[in-house]
């Protein structure tokens, strides 16, 4: 089928067609007829799948065909990447229908903040907020959501692990009982259902290819040892001039270490919390201007970054959560286009890379250490692996070889645990907690 499939109104099909959009994606197809029909909707699809344009195009369908205008629609978004990104797809697609929208979020200086009052001020059709700042904005009286007929939460699964839950209900309290609520989830674990169920009242529900990665994009992974990982995404990124690359971390402070070894050699910034809001906006701009060629950032960019044309993913740590990957990896190959990605995986983090390959179903090509450097260690994944440790030794260290020197290296051997101590997993570094407990509610750096 095609976008004309749909029935769009006239001036709203012609701003697709001046965009260049013919056929749907699977994940659109399926969610704008529910959508058009107002009824309730639970959605899962992965990043990369089109799913903003599957809940905006039928909004702004219904506000250019009853030509309100006054607030008509809210979209939930975790952080302030996600809201600034969904906004600006409003208004492209928008262009020829005099639909105004907003991006309400957190963090920002004055002067942002009072372009935000005075849009809210003037009116504006559709806002794209994050929950910290709306609570605030809901709490001092400064928004009137009496007239509102849809609410839209875009990535639900990112805003519970956030700490948005209490947030999101305090929100469905401000609006009318008679809505139409659409909730779309990169992932669907139980307590999104359950959670679901407290403010949709009947909800079709859609999934679509869930852990699955783009057919274009090429995977491999390398074994190797903390000490080998630096001088190894140097090698990489020096062997062709990518235009676009992201390369994922798994904390801030190693962001901020391999940023530092990485702009003594290439242009590159690092994305992560800790930056002015300012700040991140400048960066992620220039990013998609390629005026930056070599993004480093933590999984804060894996979600709510829609920039086409990313050649190469590296994953310089090995992600916790295999869904992560997916989310990584689906920067690349986006829009129908090649691209490719490359992961790290040290001995503590064979058995997490095996559970990515479960997930997504294939096995990912595992490929020998480049010539001049040490053997990397052997890929045994085993879910009672021990926590090897290179501190103090020069297992994996990378070294050049001597010309001319052509005897056989010896074979490295991993540490084997401590007897009498029982192996324990590697827990996986998560920015912004503030509870020491597994499930407590994660303080929202984004919005403060």
């Amino acid at each position: 089928m095609d976008f004309s499939s749909f029935q769009f109104e006239s001036s709203l099909q012609e701003g697709l067609d001046a965009m260049g959009f013919e056929q749907p994606t699977p994940i659109q197809e399926k969610a704008i007829p529910v959508i058009m029909q107002g009824k309730d909707l639970i959605a899962c699809a992965q990043t990369g799948t089109g799913k903003t344009a599957a809940f905006i195009l039928p909004v702004l369908n219904k506000i250019s065909k009853t030509g309100t205008s006054s607030l008509n629609t809210l979209i939930l978004a975790p952080t302030r990447e996600l809201a600034i990104q969904i906004d600006q797809q409003i208004q492209g697609f928008a262009y020829f229908l005099g639909i105004s929208s907003i991006s309400i979020y957190g963090g920002g200086d004055g002067i942002v903040w009072e372009q935000q009052k005075k849009a809210l001020e003037t009116g504006a059709e559709i806002v794209v907020a994050t929950p910290g700042r709306l609570i605030a904005l809901l709490a001092g009286g400064k928004m009137d959501l009496s007239s509102l007929e849809h609410l839209i939460l875009d990535e639900a699964d990112r805003m519970m692990d956030m700490g948005f839950s209490d947030d999101i209900l305090k929100i469905v309290n401000y609006l009318p009982k008679k809505r139409q609520t659409v909730l779309f989830s990169a992932t669907m674990p139980p307590k999104i259902r359950q959670f679901s169920m407290k403010f949709l009242q009947q909800p079709e529900e859609i999934s679509i290819a869930i852990g699955k990665t783009a057919a274009g994009v090429t995977q491999s992974m390398y074994p190797v040892y903390d000490t080998q990982k630096e001088e190894l995404v140097k090698h990489i990124l020096s062997q062709k001039d990518y235009e676009a690359v992201i390369i994922f971390a798994s904390t801030k402070d190693k962001v901020k270490a391999l940023f530092k070894t990485l702009k003594k050699h290439f242009d590159v910034e690092a994305f992560h919390s800790d930056l002015e809001q300012v700040e991140r906006e400048k960066i992620m701009s220039a990013f998609k201007n390629k005026a930056v060629k070599i993004l480093v950032g933590t999984d804060i960019i894996s979600r709510g970054i829609d920039v086409v044309g990313i050649e190469l993913v590296i994953n310089y740590d090995t992600p916790g959560d295999p869904e992560d990957y997916v989310h990584r990896v689906g920067r690349t190959a986006r829009a129908d286009m090649e691209g490719e990605a490359i992961t790290f995986v040290n001995p503590k983090d064979q058995y997490k890379f095996k559970r990515i390959e479960e997930l997504i179903g294939m096995e990912i090509r595992k490929l020998p250490l480049p010539e001049g450097f040490e053997s990397g260690p052997a890929y045994q994944p085993k879910s009672d692996s021990p926590s090897y440790s290179n501190k103090n030794s020069g297992k994996g260290k990378f070294t050049k070889k001597k010309a001319g020197n052509n005897s056989p290296k010896p074979k490295l051997k991993p540490r084997s645990a401590p007897e009498n101590i029982t192996p324990q997993p590697d827990p996986t570094p998560t920015e912004n907690k503030a509870s020491t407990s597994k499930f407590g509610k994660r303080r929202n750096v984004i919005d403060e």
